[in-house]
């Protein structure tokens, strides 16, 4: 049975980090795959965001975006402007808006997005706005709600009373569909680092590696279960 599957990120690269070889297995596997973009991923750079004096980095991550979607198979990429890492300056509700108007367009049954006890105050509030988009109301589309860990990010969070990102659900990854995503992730050179940073490409390797190894495979992502509805 075909799947329509969303993917809802804080900032350009989360969505190929936290789940890219997923999404291109399931694009693989002919299920319909898109992807939602709502912070623009640059601003936060500088003291006072200016989208002008950025809007050549701008532009470039979103035509990143888009040639990472399409090394994975992804049917469309959407990127709105909310500010990059300044997301707790405007009303939740507004980002909720945002999500419910692409849910009503696309219908999607499976939805990712970010862990809830995540260090970036963006990734936060995108799964606060998500859960709440995808709220289990009569006549709710969304069956599957799907947690993803972004390097450098959930990682670096302090759990200190917090639950920490303990995987439940493991993609298992072929080698093409991990070179698809490491083909993605280039398209983003920008925001990547050198090792050992848990955004280089050896980070990435290495917790593929990981993940897949906790389950007995070669290479996974691992997602926590928000809600599965049978």
């Amino acid at each position: 049975m075909k799947r329509k599957i969303l993917t809802v990120a804080a900032h350009p690269d989360d969505e190929i980090l936290g789940c890219g070889g997923t999404m291109a297995r399931l694009s693989e596997e002919g299920h319909e795959v898109r992807t939602l973009i709502l912070a623009e991923g640059a601003t936060s750079r500088d003291p006072v965001r200016n989208r002008g004096e950025r809007q050549s980095d701008l532009t470039k991550l979103g035509e990143a975006a888009t040639q990472a979607a399409e090394a994975l198979g992804v049917e469309s990429v959407e990127l709105f402007d909310l500010p990059d890492n300044r997301m707790d300056s405007i009303d939740l509700l507004d980002v909720v808006k945002r999500i419910e108007e692409k849910i009503d367009q696309y219908q999607p049954d499976t939805v990712f997005t970010h862990f809830s006890a995540d260090l970036n105050i963006d990734h936060r509030i995108v799964n606060d706005a998500v859960v709440t988009a995808c709220r289990p109301q009569p006549g709710q589309v969304v069956k599957e709600i799907l947690l993803f860990e972004v390097p450098s990010a959930t990682d670096y969070q302090i759990v200190a009373g917090r639950a920490p990102f303990t995987p439940n659900l493991f993609f298992a990854l072929s080698d093409s569909q991990f070179r698809k995503k490491m083909e993605a992730i280039r398209h983003y050179a920008g925001e990547m680092r050198p090792f050992p940073h848990a955004r280089s490409e050896q980070s990435i390797e290495a917790l593929a590696a990981v993940r897949g190894s906790q389950v007995g495979v070669p290479r996974a992502e691992a997602f926590m279960v928000g809600r599965i509805l049978i």
